[in-house]
């Protein structure tokens, strides 16, 4: 017969029971905490990355919305550049074969190459950028236009003409040679970011805009060419024989090959030639909306094709001659998107 042992216990005690104790090990409890926080690290990374691909798709779509808005402004002001109100458009008491000279119109295109702007230049005038200041290599442009007056009253415009800001202009002409001068340039915007800045006069005269008024934000390069009709690079020439004429550019020139040291007469002639410009912008969008923070290169005019800017049928210059035109940013995690375009222009139409 088997003998059953037991606990005996005092009298009136509860029997006490033996049994395995339930619960986790520390190492099972290290191994779970483990694999929860991979767990909470992926989905934090994924989280991460998920928020920078919509700021990047984000970024992307407003860049895109700025580069609309640029090309639609500059190709509006670039069509009404040498417009004449109708009192003015028949006027011949100034002809085209008139002898050049100090009294000569200003011409409805202008641009300064690789310069900055203030205030209290004149329409003509700039300070020569250097690799230190916010904007290298970009250009200004200038541009001259009378509004169209309404009818039957002659002293206010109809406001279908705007100036560089965007606004329609209420100013209606006095004078065959009163315009509305438009100067596009790249300077500080009131945020502090690079901006593409509007500097303009009711009658083409000083005083300009001050501060001068911001179009977009981010435009950190601005680049253009003008495409012209007959003339060489430098040409002295005045004036041009009419039958190098047929309003078709042949090639595009930098504003410093179409501007003659000391001889205005020259100058005035060959920016009457302009037939096109060409624009090419570098827009940046803010820190941390780039995926890519590796270096990058920008050719806002395009990649030269071996050319010198001079020679017949040249595409976009020479980019080692044009500072600006090879453009390489600091790495800083901003997105950045070229715009080039090109508009066709009114301008000299053999009156003054």
């Amino acid at each position: 017969m088997m003998k059953h042992s037991t606990h005996h216990t005092e009298a009136g005690a509860q029997p006490r029971i033996i049994g395995r104790q339930k619960g986790v090990t520390l190492v099972e409890l290290m191994v779970a905490m483990a694999l929860g926080l991979l767990i909470a690290l992926a989905a934090a990374a994924s989280l991460l990355i998920s928020r920078q691909g919509f700021t990047a798709v984000d970024a992307a779509s407003q860049l895109r919305d700025n580069g609309r808005y640029l090309q639609s402004l500059v190709q509006r002001l670039g069509v009404q550049a040498g417009y004449r109100d109708i009192r003015f458009a028949t006027d011949t008491t100034a002809k085209a074969n008139q002898a050049y000279g100090a009294s000569t119109p200003p011409p409805n295109v202008f641009g300064l190459n690789n310069a900055s702007r203030v205030v209290s230049d004149s329409w003509k005038a700039g300070t020569a950028r250097t690799s230190g200041q916010l904007g290298y290599g970009s250009d200004i442009l200038v541009l001259r236009h009378q509004t169209s007056s309404s009818i039957p009253d002659s002293t206010t415009s109809d406001g279908t003409m705007i100036d560089c800001s965007g606004v329609a202009s209420t100013v209606a002409p006095t004078g065959l040679d009163n315009k509305l001068i438009s100067i596009i340039h790249v300077g500080v915007g009131p945020d502090g970011e690079p901006a593409l800045l509007c500097s303009r006069s009711d009658n083409g005269a000083e005083p300009y805009d001050d501060p001068p008024l911001p179009i977009i934000s981010g435009v950190e390069n601005f680049q253009v060419l003008y495409g012209v009709d007959g003339i060489a690079p430098g040409n002295t020439t005045v004036p041009i024989p009419s039958t190098s004429a047929d309003s078709i550019p042949e090639r595009y020139l930098r504003a410093d090959q179409l501007t003659v040291a000391g001889n205005d007469a020259a100058t005035y002639a060959n920016w009457q030639r302009v037939r096109s410009i060409r624009i090419g912008v570098v827009l940046r969008g803010p820190r941390g909306s780039a995926v890519d923070n590796s270096s990058q290169t920008f050719y806002p005019l395009g990649i030269s094709k071996g050319s010198t800017g001079g020679t017949a049928g040249s595409g976009f210059g020479n980019n080692s001659t044009d500072p600006g035109t090879i453009y390489t940013p600091t790495v800083d995690s901003r997105l950045r998107q070229v715009v080039t375009f090109t508009v066709h222009l009114r301008n000299f139409q053999g009156e003054y």
